[in-house]
């Protein structure tokens, strides 16, 4: 699987548009800042969202569209959210979600998938629908998480982005297939930062 990605994205890559490369690199550079919190992060989310946003509306893949016109305004959220934290804080701590609240969301998630993916495959040509939908409304509430910074956003990305790079593949975008995939790796480590800055927020000794 991965010799197809990467073969078709270098084949790709040789007929590409610029602005797909262009992308790409601010989504690199985006995720590699939010896992530092930084507030440079939000830069790089609305310029690389904002060329995705035409990218995918042009194969057809239009959850995936209207979802990063979507990004576009999360990236003005949460650069004012992160910016301004609490009230009696200068910076928004990393937090935790209950397991009921987990339970809610994910249930959300497949149940408006489900409605979402049956509409469009009765009344539009969009490619996939069903995982077109997942992927849209996970990404949806799991962009709010970050914003919020919620510890467990990044695991809801693995599993987001991993679903995503077979979307892609099926659609010929190889090069965001091959972005996808360095996704799930460094939403991993990204997990791992975020834990061990909410254990010292929270005075917790770090694991043996």
């Amino acid at each position: 699987m991965l010799d197809t990605i990467l073969s078709g994205a270098i084949e790709y890559a040789q007929t590409m548009s610029h602005w797909e490369t262009t992308a790409v690199l601010l989504g690199v550079a985006y995720l590699v800042l939010a896992m530092r919190q930084s507030q440079w992060c939000w830069y790089a989310a609305f310029g690389s969202t904002a060329i995705f946003s035409w990218l995918f509306f042009d194969v057809s893949l239009v959850m995936e569209s209207a979802l990063n016109v979507y990004y576009l305004a999360m990236a003005v959220y949460g650069w004012l959210a992160w910016r301004n934290g609490a009230s009696d804080k200068p910076d928004l701590p990393v937090q935790r979600w209950t397991l009921n609240q987990h339970g809610l969301a994910i249930g959300s998630v497949v149940l408006i998938s489900l409605i979402s993916g049956w509409l469009l495959t009765n009344n539009t040509n969009a490619a996939l629908p069903y995982l077109d939908s997942f992927t849209t409304w996970g990404a949806v509430l799991t962009t709010w998480m970050v914003t919020r910074k919620v510890l467990e956003n990044w695991l809801y990305w693995v599993v987001i982005d991993a679903v995503a790079i077979y979307l892609y593949i099926d659609r010929g975008l190889y090069l965001t297939a091959v972005l996808m995939a360095l996704y799930v790796v460094l939403a991993i480590g990204g997990y791992f930062l975020w834990l061990k800055d909410y254990r010292s927020q929270q005075g917790l000794p770090e694991p043996a």
